[in-house]
């Protein structure tokens, strides 16, 4: 009983064997279902640890959701006096067995205009499974920018001058950015674009 007597004291109430004094002699009405006091106690005690959970719910990708509810995707309208249509640029990932290896595609599809920019991050460690063995290794990451509709041709290229028997070609699309960027990005990858395009 001392649990429950707890309980109504930190919820404001108490409990007491004293009848309570008859207050009017008209009918009351029917009282509101009561929560019981340990709910409302759990309630309290439950409502900080959820709500940093519907906080990180709220920054699911949109996209997640609306695969889920089978709508489409939900595409933000472009900034004020920007032209750029959210998603028509992607950085696209792939990895590499040395920094060599590396400049040689990069340099590639630059000049082939499948990519406006490839960075080269060098010295990253990947650890993954292949032919039933966890393997690690030391490659370099490029992180390549495109327009989307460019980064099935890209894939091929890299498929085809690659030396892993697997390459990793991996692309998402650039939902928002730097407008004047963004618009570089597929001045420089139209075929017909002028090769001294400079970077704003």
């Amino acid at each position: 009983m001392s649990g429950v007597r707890a309980t109504a004291i930190l919820l404001g109430g108490g409990v007491s064997d004293r009848p309570r004094p008859f207050r009017s002699s008209k009918p009351r009405p029917s009282p509101a279902p009561k929560i019981s006091e340990a709910a409302l106690l759990l309630s309290l005690l439950w409502m900080p640890a959820l709500l940093p959970l519907a906080s990180r719910l709220q920054l699911l990708p949109r996209a997640l959701l609306s695969m889920a509810s089978g709508s489409p995707p939900f595409r933000p309208s472009p900034a004020s006096g920007s032209d750029y249509v959210p998603g028509s640029v992607s950085a696209a990932f792939v990895t590499c067995p040395n920094e060599k290896v590396a400049k040689e595609i990069a340099r590639a599809v630059v000049e082939k205009r499948l990519a406006a920019c490839v960075n080269l991050i060098p010295q990253i460690t990947s650890i993954y499974e292949w032919k039933g063995k966890i393997e690690e290794d030391s490659e370099v990451l490029m992180m390549i920018k495109t327009q989307s509709s460019l980064v099935p041709a890209l894939t091929d290229f890299v498929r085809s001058v690659h030396p892993y028997e697997v390459a990793e070609v991996i692309a998402l699309p650039v939902e928002q950015g730097n407008s004047p960027y963004l618009h570089w990005v597929r001045q420089v990858t139209e075929s017909g674009s002028d090769s001294s395009t400079v970077l704003p």
